[in-house]
């Protein structure tokens, strides 16, 4: 049989119900707790898997004990079960923006570096094309905004492609992200003009979550020191827990350049004279292959690439919102 032939017969055999018990199984580590989350026996369940095994041609899961543990072939056919509910997730949203005769809601992930200029300016010329157009952003770490556009949540996702990741994202970078250590600015090290990594040491630290790719850098910058991760860390990816936690305290943090620089331009912080080794990969657009994009989708990421216009941004957000009649616009220095 040839492949072109396959592909039908699959999609005939295939039902939505096995890909949701699937999926459930991988959640839930047993048959029994799948099944009862959809509500199912298990009996129909256990029936119902070896039905989608035998189709597929493969096992997808091993025992362990009384669970089920996904095997190589498991996680291949997951994976992309994930991605066909991620796509599912977005004609729903669709079509509710349609019936609801709105003009469609866009949903956005941005690692924070992105935040202060990239996603600003890209948003406030989107606005000025679809000015009733809903966003949502949802700021994060890039595994986690990743985690969020394969599941359906996110339309698309500012941020660092993971290292495993198949043929069904399509990346485009946009810059490179420098990283700062920062302190309050009356931490005793907010004066020094030259600063060791080891006398950094004496102070507990603020550092993002397992598993970022900021985190993987600073694990690094550890390593190449031969030091262990400081003992007490706190981990967060919020910026506003981070800043507020070294106002009021003597924590060491590590946060973007761009953020940072602008923190400490209003003296809300320090920003120390150590360089980081290590430097992040450069963070981009990414967008799922799989899935058809909106016409606003396709314009936010234009614009997104776009040359920065030499206008400011408060301007251009001016000139996106219809004036009324009779009324003329006033500087925020005059009123």
């Amino acid at each position: 049989m040839s492949s072109t032939d396959a592909v039908p017969q699959l999609l005939n055999r295939l039902r939505m119900r096995q890909v949701a018990l699937l999926l459930a199984i991988e959640d839930r580590n047993t048959l029994r707790a799948a099944a009862a989350e959809l509500g199912m026996t298990q009996p129909a369940a256990t029936k119902m898997l070896h039905e989608l095994e035998d189709t597929l041609g493969y096992r997808l899961f091993d025992r362990v004990g009384r669970g089920l543990r996904v095997n190589a072939a498991g996680a291949c056919v997951t994976e992309y079960f994930r991605g066909m509910r991620g796509g599912l997730e977005a004609l729903r949203r669709e079509l509710q923006g349609l019936r609801l005769g709105s003009a469609g809601k866009l949903f956005i992930g941005s690692i924070m570096a992105a935040s202060p200029a990239d996603l600003t300016l890209a948003l406030v010329r989107l606005k000025a094309l679809y000015p009733l157009l809903s966003v949502e952003i949802s700021v994060g770490t890039s595994d986690r905004l990743m985690e969020q556009l394969r599941e359906g949540q996110l339309d698309v996702v500012i941020g660092r492609m993971p290292a495993r990741t198949g043929g069904d994202c399509v990346f485009k970078p946009l810059s490179d992200e420098r990283l700062s250590v920062v302190v309050a600015v009356d931490h005793p090290l907010a004066r020094a003009r030259t600063l060791a990594f080891a006398a950094l040491q004496a102070y507990p630290w603020i550092l993002q979550p397992a598993g970022s790719p900021m985190r993987e850098v600073m694990e690094q910058e550890f390593a190449a020191h031969h030091l262990p991760l400081p003992p007490g860390l706190v981990e967060t990816a919020s910026i506003l827990t981070t800043t507020n936690l070294i106002a009021r305290t003597d924590m060491v943090a590590v946060i973007p350049w761009s953020i940072a620089g602008r923190y400490a331009e209003h003296g809300l912080l320090r920003v120390l004279p150590y360089t980081i080794r290590n430097r992040l990969t450069a963070y981009g657009s990414i967008v799922r292959s799989d899935r058809p994009a909106s016409a606003a989708l396709q314009h936010f990421v234009e614009l997104l690439h776009a040359p920065a216009a030499p206008v400011d941004a408060h301007d251009a957000l001016a000139a996106a919102v219809p004036k009324k009649k009779g009324l003329q616009r006033k500087p925020f220095a005059d009123r």
